[in-house]
Protein backbone atom coordinates (compact mmCIF):
# COMPACT_ATOMS: atom_id res chain seq x y z
CA UNK A 1 0.00 0.00 0.00
CA UNK A 2 1.47 3.55 -0.72
CA UNK A 3 2.41 6.32 2.42
CA UNK A 4 -0.76 8.36 1.05
CA UNK A 5 -3.38 4.78 0.79
CA UNK A 6 -2.10 3.84 4.32
CA UNK A 7 -2.53 8.02 5.29
CA UNK A 8 -5.99 8.46 4.09
CA UNK A 9 -7.08 4.65 5.22
CA UNK A 10 -6.22 5.20 8.60
CA UNK A 11 -6.01 9.15 9.26
CA UNK A 12 -8.45 10.42 6.75
CA UNK A 13 -10.87 7.89 5.70
CA UNK A 14 -12.04 9.51 2.72
CA UNK A 15 -14.84 11.41 1.29
CA UNK A 16 -16.11 11.63 -2.09
CA UNK A 17 -17.52 14.66 -4.21
CA UNK A 18 -18.62 13.29 -7.39
CA UNK A 19 -19.23 15.23 -10.67
CA UNK A 20 -21.01 13.97 -13.83
CA UNK A 21 -18.25 14.54 -15.91
CA UNK A 22 -16.03 12.45 -13.82
CA UNK A 23 -18.45 9.51 -13.64
CA UNK A 24 -18.46 9.35 -17.43
CA UNK A 25 -14.62 9.30 -17.76
CA UNK A 26 -13.71 6.69 -14.92
CA UNK A 27 -16.93 4.46 -15.80
CA UNK A 28 -15.48 3.44 -19.11
CA UNK A 29 -12.50 0.99 -18.62
CA UNK A 30 -13.50 -2.06 -16.85
CA UNK A 31 -10.45 -3.88 -17.50
CA UNK A 32 -12.89 -6.95 -18.44
CA UNK A 33 -11.39 -9.21 -21.33
CA UNK A 34 -9.49 -12.05 -20.50
CA UNK A 35 -9.69 -16.01 -21.38
CA UNK A 36 -11.00 -18.10 -19.15
CA UNK A 37 -13.85 -19.76 -18.28
CA UNK A 38 -17.47 -18.62 -16.63
CA UNK A 39 -18.88 -14.94 -16.88
CA UNK A 40 -16.24 -12.01 -16.92
CA UNK A 41 -15.91 -10.28 -13.85
CA UNK A 42 -13.80 -7.15 -13.29
CA UNK A 43 -11.64 -6.68 -10.48
CA UNK A 44 -10.60 -3.24 -9.40
CA UNK A 45 -7.99 -2.38 -6.72
CA UNK A 46 -5.92 0.90 -5.72
CA UNK A 47 -2.17 1.10 -7.02
CA UNK A 48 -0.26 -0.07 -3.89
CA UNK A 49 3.40 0.82 -3.76
CA UNK A 50 5.32 -2.56 -2.50
CA UNK A 51 6.59 -4.59 -5.30
CA UNK A 52 4.99 -7.74 -6.39
CA UNK A 53 1.56 -6.79 -4.62
CA UNK A 54 0.26 -6.38 -8.44
CA UNK A 55 1.40 -9.62 -9.95
CA UNK A 56 -0.03 -11.56 -6.49
CA UNK A 57 -3.31 -10.22 -7.44
CA UNK A 58 -3.39 -11.24 -10.65
CA UNK A 59 -1.99 -14.84 -10.15
CA UNK A 60 -5.14 -15.07 -7.56
CA UNK A 61 -7.39 -13.85 -9.86
CA UNK A 62 -5.93 -16.22 -12.64
CA UNK A 63 -5.95 -19.42 -10.49
CA UNK A 64 -10.04 -18.84 -9.89
CA UNK A 65 -11.86 -21.53 -12.29
CA UNK A 66 -15.34 -20.47 -11.95
CA UNK A 67 -15.04 -17.00 -13.75
CA UNK A 68 -12.62 -14.71 -15.77
CA UNK A 69 -11.19 -12.28 -13.98
CA UNK A 70 -9.61 -9.38 -15.34
CA UNK A 71 -7.51 -7.28 -12.68
CA UNK A 72 -7.58 -3.35 -12.93
CA UNK A 73 -4.94 -1.11 -11.09
CA UNK A 74 -6.27 2.31 -10.92
CA UNK A 75 -3.86 4.95 -9.80
CA UNK A 76 -4.75 8.09 -8.50
CA UNK A 77 -7.70 9.24 -6.41
CA UNK A 78 -9.10 5.58 -6.62
CA UNK A 79 -11.66 6.23 -4.10
CA UNK A 80 -13.05 8.95 -6.51
CA UNK A 81 -12.92 6.72 -9.35
CA UNK A 82 -14.51 3.93 -7.77
CA UNK A 83 -17.49 6.16 -6.64
CA UNK A 84 -17.88 7.42 -10.21
CA UNK A 85 -18.02 3.87 -11.50
CA UNK A 86 -20.45 2.84 -9.37
CA UNK A 87 -22.94 5.39 -10.94
CA UNK A 88 -22.68 3.94 -14.41
CA UNK A 89 -23.51 -0.08 -16.23
CA UNK A 90 -19.61 0.01 -16.87
CA UNK A 91 -18.19 -0.66 -12.90
CA UNK A 92 -16.43 -3.36 -11.83
CA UNK A 93 -17.90 -6.41 -10.51
CA UNK A 94 -15.95 -6.50 -7.33
CA UNK A 95 -13.83 -3.82 -6.00
CA UNK A 96 -11.55 -2.55 -2.78
CA UNK A 97 -13.40 0.02 -1.04
CA UNK A 98 -12.24 2.32 1.54
CA UNK A 99 -15.06 4.85 2.01
CA UNK A 100 -17.71 6.21 1.91
CA UNK A 101 -19.04 3.00 2.17
CA UNK A 102 -22.38 4.16 3.88
CA UNK A 103 -23.48 6.26 0.75
CA UNK A 104 -22.57 3.67 -1.16
CA UNK A 105 -24.89 1.12 0.74
CA UNK A 106 -27.47 4.07 1.26
CA UNK A 107 -27.33 4.13 -2.63
CA UNK A 108 -27.96 0.75 -3.57
CA UNK A 109 -24.54 0.51 -5.07
CA UNK A 110 -22.78 -2.58 -3.42
CA UNK A 111 -24.10 -5.48 -2.56
CA UNK A 112 -25.03 -7.69 0.83
CA UNK A 113 -22.56 -9.99 1.41
CA UNK A 114 -23.97 -11.13 5.03
CA UNK A 115 -24.75 -15.00 4.27
CA UNK A 116 -20.97 -15.14 2.47
CA UNK A 117 -19.37 -14.04 5.48
CA UNK A 118 -21.44 -14.78 8.68
CA UNK A 119 -20.13 -18.44 8.83
CA UNK A 120 -16.49 -17.07 9.74
CA UNK A 121 -17.54 -13.42 10.81
CA UNK A 122 -16.48 -14.18 14.35
CA UNK A 123 -13.00 -15.17 13.35
CA UNK A 124 -12.13 -11.54 11.40
CA UNK A 125 -11.03 -8.72 13.73
CA UNK A 126 -13.97 -7.20 14.86
CA UNK A 127 -13.01 -3.15 14.79
CA UNK A 128 -12.44 -3.67 11.02
CA UNK A 129 -15.30 -5.53 10.15
CA UNK A 130 -17.56 -3.06 12.48
CA UNK A 131 -17.57 -0.12 9.53
CA UNK A 132 -18.58 -2.65 6.83
CA UNK A 133 -21.97 -3.34 9.00
CA UNK A 134 -25.00 -1.33 8.62
CA UNK A 135 -28.29 -2.79 9.85
CA UNK A 136 -27.06 -5.97 10.88
CA UNK A 137 -25.66 -6.73 7.51
CA UNK A 138 -22.71 -7.39 6.26
CA UNK A 139 -21.31 -5.29 3.36
CA UNK A 140 -17.64 -5.99 2.60
CA UNK A 141 -14.70 -8.72 3.42
CA UNK A 142 -11.82 -6.84 5.22
CA UNK A 143 -8.59 -8.09 3.48
CA UNK A 144 -5.74 -6.61 5.45
CA UNK A 145 -5.19 -4.42 9.02
CA UNK A 146 -3.15 -1.96 8.86
CA UNK A 147 -2.74 -0.08 12.34
CA UNK A 148 -0.41 3.11 14.29
CA UNK A 149 2.00 2.55 16.80
CA UNK A 150 4.01 4.66 19.21
CA UNK A 151 7.41 4.18 18.58
CA UNK A 152 10.42 4.48 21.27
CA UNK A 153 13.66 4.10 21.47
CA UNK A 154 15.45 1.93 24.24
CA UNK A 155 18.61 3.32 24.65
CA UNK A 156 17.43 7.23 24.74
CA UNK A 157 14.66 6.25 27.47
CA UNK A 158 16.84 4.62 29.39
CA UNK A 159 19.93 7.51 29.35
CA UNK A 160 17.12 9.91 30.48
CA UNK A 161 15.30 7.83 33.22
CA UNK A 162 12.03 7.24 31.50
CA UNK A 163 10.53 4.64 31.59
CA UNK A 164 7.88 3.66 28.25
CA UNK A 165 4.63 5.89 29.00
CA UNK A 166 1.59 4.11 29.78
CA UNK A 167 -0.51 7.18 30.44
CA UNK A 168 -0.82 10.10 28.26
CA UNK A 169 0.38 12.46 31.17
CA UNK A 170 3.89 9.73 31.26
CA UNK A 171 3.95 10.56 27.72
CA UNK A 172 3.89 14.65 28.37
CA UNK A 173 6.70 14.47 30.49
CA UNK A 174 8.66 11.37 28.67
CA UNK A 175 8.74 14.12 25.63
CA UNK A 176 9.65 16.89 27.76
CA UNK A 177 12.37 15.17 29.65
CA UNK A 178 13.43 13.36 26.60
CA UNK A 179 14.00 16.90 24.15
CA UNK A 180 17.31 17.79 24.43
CA UNK A 181 19.66 20.36 22.13
CA UNK A 182 19.72 17.79 19.39
CA UNK A 183 16.55 15.40 19.42
CA UNK A 184 13.36 16.00 20.23
CA UNK A 185 10.90 13.88 22.32
CA UNK A 186 8.38 12.94 20.16
CA UNK A 187 7.46 13.17 16.35
CA UNK A 188 3.59 13.13 16.14
CA UNK A 189 4.12 14.31 12.44
CA UNK A 190 5.06 17.83 10.77
CA UNK A 191 1.55 19.64 11.73
CA UNK A 192 2.41 18.50 15.16
CA UNK A 193 -0.08 15.69 15.26
CA UNK A 194 -3.54 17.45 13.29
CA UNK A 195 -3.51 15.21 10.46
CA UNK A 196 -2.60 11.84 12.07
CA UNK A 197 -4.52 11.76 15.82
CA UNK A 198 -7.90 11.22 14.59
CA UNK A 199 -9.80 10.07 17.21
CA UNK A 200 -6.96 8.55 18.69
CA UNK A 201 -6.90 10.46 21.76
CA UNK A 202 -10.73 10.17 22.76
CA UNK A 203 -10.71 6.90 22.64
CA UNK A 204 -7.50 7.17 24.93
CA UNK A 205 -9.63 8.85 27.34
CA UNK A 206 -12.21 5.93 27.49
CA UNK A 207 -14.48 7.90 24.87
CA UNK A 208 -15.34 6.90 20.90
CA UNK A 209 -16.59 9.05 18.09
CA UNK A 210 -19.99 8.04 17.29
CA UNK A 211 -21.57 5.59 20.10
CA UNK A 212 -23.11 1.77 19.53
CA UNK A 213 -26.38 3.57 19.52
CA UNK A 214 -25.43 6.34 16.49
CA UNK A 215 -24.94 9.62 19.11
CA UNK A 216 -22.00 11.83 19.63
CA UNK A 217 -19.30 9.90 21.57
CA UNK A 218 -16.88 12.54 22.85
CA UNK A 219 -19.57 15.34 24.24
CA UNK A 220 -17.70 14.92 27.52
CA UNK A 221 -15.43 17.03 29.48
CA UNK A 222 -12.55 14.21 29.18
CA UNK A 223 -12.58 14.86 25.30
CA UNK A 224 -11.53 18.70 25.99
CA UNK A 225 -9.06 17.35 28.95
CA UNK A 226 -6.83 14.91 27.17
CA UNK A 227 -6.69 17.59 23.54
CA UNK A 228 -5.33 20.28 25.89
CA UNK A 229 -2.45 17.81 27.01
CA UNK A 230 -1.71 17.86 22.77
CA UNK A 231 -1.39 21.73 23.44
CA UNK A 232 0.72 21.53 25.86
CA UNK A 233 3.06 19.39 24.07
CA UNK A 234 3.42 21.45 21.35
CA UNK A 235 3.24 24.48 23.51
CA UNK A 236 6.64 22.87 25.48
CA UNK A 237 8.44 22.58 22.39
CA UNK A 238 8.08 18.94 22.89
CA UNK A 239 7.26 18.06 19.66
CA UNK A 240 9.37 17.70 16.38
CA UNK A 241 8.33 19.81 13.25
CA UNK A 242 9.79 20.41 10.20
CA UNK A 243 11.36 16.67 9.68
CA UNK A 244 12.62 15.78 6.10
CA UNK A 245 9.25 13.07 6.05
CA UNK A 246 6.33 13.12 7.51
CA UNK A 247 4.98 10.81 10.63
CA UNK A 248 3.98 7.51 8.16
CA UNK A 249 8.06 7.58 7.12
CA UNK A 250 10.33 6.34 9.77
CA UNK A 251 13.64 8.55 9.01
CA UNK A 252 12.98 10.74 11.71
CA UNK A 253 13.07 7.66 14.23
CA UNK A 254 15.83 5.92 12.82
CA UNK A 255 18.01 9.38 12.05
CA UNK A 256 18.13 9.66 16.19
CA UNK A 257 15.95 13.10 15.34
CA UNK A 258 13.46 11.87 18.01
CA UNK A 259 13.36 9.71 20.97
CA UNK A 260 9.66 8.26 20.17
CA UNK A 261 7.43 8.52 17.22
CA UNK A 262 4.02 7.53 16.32
CA UNK A 263 3.84 5.72 13.08
CA UNK A 264 2.76 2.84 11.26
CA UNK A 265 3.08 -1.11 11.46
CA UNK A 266 4.42 -0.59 7.89
CA UNK A 267 7.57 1.23 9.54
CA UNK A 268 8.32 -1.98 11.84
CA UNK A 269 10.72 -4.05 9.30
CA UNK A 270 12.45 -0.92 8.36
CA UNK A 271 13.09 0.31 11.77
CA UNK A 272 13.88 -2.94 13.08
CA UNK A 273 16.74 -3.17 9.90
CA UNK A 274 18.12 0.25 11.51
CA UNK A 275 18.07 -0.20 14.87
CA UNK A 276 18.21 -3.92 15.59
CA UNK A 277 16.27 -4.38 19.57
CA UNK A 278 17.03 -0.53 20.13
CA UNK A 279 13.28 -0.25 19.99
CA UNK A 280 9.91 -0.84 21.30
CA UNK A 281 6.12 -0.15 20.54
CA UNK A 282 3.27 0.67 22.47
CA UNK A 283 -0.77 1.50 22.09
CA UNK A 284 -1.28 4.83 22.26
CA UNK A 285 -1.14 5.56 26.27
CA UNK A 286 -4.46 5.93 28.50
CA UNK A 287 -5.85 9.11 29.73
CA UNK A 288 -7.87 9.60 32.79
CA UNK A 289 -9.51 6.99 35.54
CA UNK A 290 -11.78 5.92 32.65
CA UNK A 291 -9.27 5.58 29.93
CA UNK A 292 -7.79 2.88 27.67
CA UNK A 293 -4.94 2.36 25.69
CA UNK A 294 -6.06 2.39 21.56
CA UNK A 295 -4.28 2.01 18.40
CA UNK A 296 -6.41 2.92 15.31
CA UNK A 297 -7.08 0.34 12.28
CA UNK A 298 -8.11 0.49 9.25
CA UNK A 299 -8.97 -2.05 6.14
CA UNK A 300 -9.78 -2.02 2.86
CA UNK A 301 -12.74 -4.13 2.01
CA UNK A 302 -13.64 -6.18 -1.00
CA UNK A 303 -16.97 -5.30 -2.29
CA UNK A 304 -19.60 -6.58 -4.94
CA UNK A 305 -20.93 -3.90 -7.13
CA UNK A 306 -24.83 -3.85 -6.94
CA UNK A 307 -25.57 -3.32 -10.37
CA UNK A 308 -22.75 -6.05 -11.66
CA UNK A 309 -24.94 -8.07 -14.09
CA UNK A 310 -22.96 -11.56 -12.77
CA UNK A 311 -23.33 -10.03 -8.80
CA UNK A 312 -24.00 -13.44 -7.76
CA UNK A 313 -20.81 -14.49 -9.41
CA UNK A 314 -18.82 -11.93 -8.62
CA UNK A 315 -20.06 -12.30 -4.51
CA UNK A 316 -18.85 -16.06 -5.26
CA UNK A 317 -15.32 -14.68 -6.12
CA UNK A 318 -14.86 -12.55 -3.40
CA UNK A 319 -16.06 -15.39 -0.83
CA UNK A 320 -13.58 -17.69 -2.69
CA UNK A 321 -10.39 -15.46 -2.25
CA UNK A 322 -11.28 -13.30 1.29
CA UNK A 323 -12.77 -16.50 2.77
CA UNK A 324 -12.14 -19.96 1.44
CA UNK A 325 -8.45 -18.99 0.39
CA UNK A 326 -6.51 -17.94 3.45
CA UNK A 327 -3.44 -18.84 2.31
CA UNK A 328 -3.28 -16.22 -0.75
CA UNK A 329 -5.18 -13.68 2.37
CA UNK A 330 -1.74 -14.34 3.85
CA UNK A 331 0.65 -14.32 1.13
CA UNK A 332 -0.93 -11.03 0.48
CA UNK A 333 -0.59 -9.28 4.07
CA UNK A 334 2.95 -10.34 4.53
CA UNK A 335 4.72 -11.31 1.23
CA UNK A 336 4.80 -7.98 -0.39
CA UNK A 337 4.68 -5.31 2.56
CA UNK A 338 3.93 -5.55 6.23
CA UNK A 339 -0.01 -5.75 6.93
CA UNK A 340 -2.02 -8.56 10.16
CA UNK A 341 -3.96 -10.39 7.79
CA UNK A 342 -7.88 -9.62 8.80
CA UNK A 343 -8.65 -13.12 10.33
CA UNK A 344 -7.61 -13.32 13.88
CA UNK A 345 -6.43 -17.66 13.22
CA UNK A 346 -3.97 -16.62 10.38
CA UNK A 347 -2.76 -13.46 12.12
CA UNK A 348 -2.01 -15.94 15.17
CA UNK A 349 -0.35 -18.15 12.37
CA UNK A 350 1.51 -15.63 10.71
CA UNK A 351 5.83 -16.42 11.87
CA UNK A 352 7.00 -13.20 10.84
CA UNK A 353 4.10 -11.55 13.31
CA UNK A 354 5.05 -14.36 16.42
CA UNK A 355 7.82 -12.51 18.23
CA UNK A 356 9.10 -9.14 19.38
CA UNK A 357 7.35 -6.11 18.40
CA UNK A 358 5.76 -7.29 15.50
CA UNK A 359 3.61 -9.65 17.92
CA UNK A 360 2.45 -6.84 20.43
CA UNK A 361 1.56 -4.69 17.46
CA UNK A 362 -1.16 -7.71 16.50
CA UNK A 363 -2.29 -7.98 20.55
CA UNK A 364 -2.46 -4.31 20.21
CA UNK A 365 -4.40 -4.22 16.92
CA UNK A 366 -7.08 -7.17 18.66
CA UNK A 367 -7.14 -5.92 22.02
CA UNK A 368 -7.25 -2.19 21.81
CA UNK A 369 -8.26 -1.42 17.92
CA UNK A 370 -10.89 1.10 16.88
CA UNK A 371 -12.11 2.18 13.56
CA UNK A 372 -13.47 5.10 12.66
CA UNK A 373 -17.45 4.33 12.90
CA UNK A 374 -19.18 3.71 9.52
CA UNK A 375 -21.54 7.20 10.43
CA UNK A 376 -18.23 9.64 10.75
CA UNK A 377 -18.65 11.03 7.87
CA UNK A 378 -16.16 13.77 5.88
CA UNK A 379 -18.50 16.17 7.27
CA UNK A 380 -17.23 15.29 10.87
CA UNK A 381 -13.94 14.69 10.03
CA UNK A 382 -12.99 17.52 8.57
CA UNK A 383 -14.90 20.05 11.97
CA UNK A 384 -12.88 17.75 13.83
CA UNK A 385 -9.79 18.13 12.13
CA UNK A 386 -10.14 21.92 11.74
CA UNK A 387 -10.72 21.82 15.53
CA UNK A 388 -7.43 19.84 16.53
CA UNK A 389 -5.21 22.43 14.30
CA UNK A 390 -6.72 25.52 16.14
CA UNK A 391 -6.43 23.85 19.80
CA UNK A 392 -3.01 22.22 18.72
CA UNK A 393 -1.54 24.37 16.77
CA UNK A 394 -3.02 27.86 18.38
CA UNK A 395 -4.31 27.30 21.54
CA UNK A 396 -7.52 27.61 20.87
CA UNK A 397 -10.16 26.14 24.31
CA UNK A 398 -10.86 22.81 23.70
CA UNK A 399 -14.46 22.64 24.94
CA UNK A 400 -15.76 25.86 23.16
CA UNK A 401 -14.39 23.96 19.60
CA UNK A 402 -15.39 20.65 20.16
CA UNK A 403 -19.34 22.02 21.13
CA UNK A 404 -19.17 23.22 17.73
CA UNK A 405 -18.00 19.78 16.65
CA UNK A 406 -20.56 17.94 18.34
CA UNK A 407 -23.14 20.29 16.76
CA UNK A 408 -21.96 19.40 13.29
CA UNK A 409 -22.05 15.78 14.09
CA UNK A 410 -25.26 15.75 15.53
CA UNK A 411 -26.68 17.75 12.57
CA UNK A 412 -25.18 14.99 10.71
CA UNK A 413 -26.11 11.67 11.88
CA UNK A 414 -30.02 13.27 11.72
CA UNK A 415 -29.08 13.30 7.62
CA UNK A 416 -27.96 9.82 7.45
CA UNK A 417 -31.00 8.54 9.80
CA UNK A 418 -33.69 10.51 7.17
CA UNK A 419 -32.07 8.64 4.60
Amino acid sequence: MTMIGRRRLLAAGGGIALTGAMATACGSNTGRGGSGSGPALAQWYHQYGEPGTQQAVKRYAAAYEKADVSVQWRPGDYDRQTAAALLTDSGPDVFEVNGPLLEQIQGGQVADLTELVAPVKDDFNQAVLAPKIWQDKIWGIPQTVDTQLLYYRKSLLKGAGVQPPQSVDALVDAAKKLTTGKVKGLFLGNDGGVGVLSGTPLFAAGLSLITEDGKVGFDDPAAARVLAKFRQLFADGSLLLGAPTDWSDPAAFVQGLTAMQWSGLWALPQIKKALGDDFGVLPFPKDGPGGKPTVPVGAYASAVNARSKNRAAAGEFAKWLWIDRTDFQQDFALSYGFHIPARLSLAKKAQKLHEGPAADAVRFATDHGYAEPLLWNTADRNAYQDALSRIIKSGANPETELKSVVRTVNAELQRAKKK
